[in-house]
């Protein structure tokens, strides 16, 4: 049974996480974890965070880490192994983390196949391109000539991206938003069922969607880099209020 009992009740909202090295105090450890900025997004818009670190991964594993969720957050981080997409790796593309792909690739899938809400981050928009049959350019100053996506050194680029009108996005943010962007992979051919929702002025995707009642919805830039408009996050947790209690209701 999942956490949320009725549609009063904080719908609990899945943020898959990295899975690194990392160091605190004394400690130097493998380790998963994420952003604070991420699950805060949550929390304010009015949710429950629940962290999703990669694990070994099934079928029945996913489909049970969903029952405890309302709806699913598919976070930044590393490249995708290309080979997930048919391609051989660039020199620019990060050393795959294979476990968590499998892991994000599994629970998207089976998160789609039972309709939960779904919003992708980054690196979660192109987990959700590539798991519908799409393909990513690996390194985008080869396409473009520039690195204006992704400066460096940690430091987020601002870009305007213009929404396609219509769409999901367009309705929940308008005709353009201001995207804190990092990122040197975009997508290239779109995923069976997907359609673009917002474009940046070099002509790049920068959101993308499955039409339909359904909540899935994935943006490249980073909404948790700007938690004063939680427009976004809102809408993640305002469809998983939906559909946990549309599953309380049977």
């Amino acid at each position: 049974m999942a956490l949320s009992a009725s549609r009063s009740s904080p719908p609990v909202i899945g943020l898959t996480t990295y899975l690194e090295q990392a160091q605190t105090g004394v400690w130097d450890v493998r380790a998963g974890f994420l952003p604070a900025a991420y699950f805060q997004g949550v929390t304010a818009a009015g949710g429950v965070a629940m962290l999703l670190p990669p694990q070994p991964v099934d079928s029945d594993i996913a489909e049970r880490v969903l029952d405890g969720l309302d709806g699913l957050v598919i976070t930044g981080g590393k490249d995708i192994d290309p080979a997930a997409y048919g391609q051989t790796a660039h020199p620019a593309t990060d050393e795959p983390g294979r476990q968590r792909d499998a892991w994000e690739f599994t629970l998207l899938g089976a998160a789609l196949e039972r309709g939960l809400p779904v919003l992708g981050i980054c690196r979660g928009a192109q987990v959700l391109n590539v798991a519908l049959g799409g393909t990513l350019h690996q390194h985008l100053p080869d396409v473009l000539g520039h690195h204006g996506h992704r400066a460096g050194n940690a430091v987020f680029t601002t870009l305007p991206v213009r929404t396609v009108p219509g769409t999901r996005l367009a309705a929940l943010v308008g005709e353009s938003v201001d995207a804190r962007c990092y990122h040197h992979q975009a997508i290239a051919e779109l995923g069976q069922g997907l359609i673009v929702s917002a474009w940046d002025g070099d002509g790049v995707v920068e959101a993308l969607e499955l039409p339909g009642d359904g909540f899935v919805l994935a943006v490249q830039w980073h909404p948790e880099e700007s938690l004063d408009d939680l427009r976004l996050f809102g809408a993640i947790v305002e469809a998983a209020r939906t559909y946990a209690g549309g599953r309380v209701s049977r």
